[in-house]
């Protein structure tokens, strides 16, 4: 494959990842403070909102430069190898991962839903946690599909 085929993705990768920086900056430490003014008498629930949303940031960037790293080998025709396969893997930890971290983190958002009255926070965490389980599936059906191409194509190697 020509270098460049897959630029469009690898900028694609960039730019899911800038907004998520950008809240990461502003918006996780208003919501932190928001979460600690809710609950003045609970003096570590700004720390606890802190720590599962910077927690969940770390698997999400390494998930994306494993992203980033697949469609490098795409590029140098490294496509169907075991470091396609061990990217993929690493992808899908980190998605379970993020799913995990914000489903222990679900009775914060429960706790600043119910004392704020906005179920709308409740959905933001089930979306992310079903958006990450997804991601897991569909990462883990890629590898299998491409560990069994590169079998196959193993397979053809010794046969020819």
């Amino acid at each position: 494959m020509k270098r460049g085929t897959t630029l469009f993705l690898k900028i694609a990768v960039i730019l899911i990842g800038i907004p998520v920086l950008a809240l990461c900056i502003f918006l996780v430490p208003k919501f932190g403070n928001f979460a600690g003014e809710l609950y003045p008498d609970i003096a570590y629930m700004k720390s606890l909102v802190l720590i599962d949303m910077y927690a969940a940031a770390i698997p999400f960037y390494f998930a994306l430069y494993q992203a980033f790293k697949l469609l490098s080998y795409i590029d140098k025709n490294k496509a169907f190898s075991e470091l396609s396969v061990k990217a993929l893997k690493k992808i899908k930890y980190c998605a379970i991962i993020i799913s995990t971290l914000y489903v222990v983190g679900m009775p914060l958002f429960y706790l600043v839903a119910e004392i704020d009255d906005a179920p709308g926070i409740i959905l933001i965490g089930l979306v992310i946690i079903f958006a990450s389980m997804v991601i897991a599936v569909f990462a883990a059906v890629l590898q299998r599909l491409l560990q069994v191409a590169i079998d196959i194509k193993s397979e053809n190697d010794l046969m020819v």
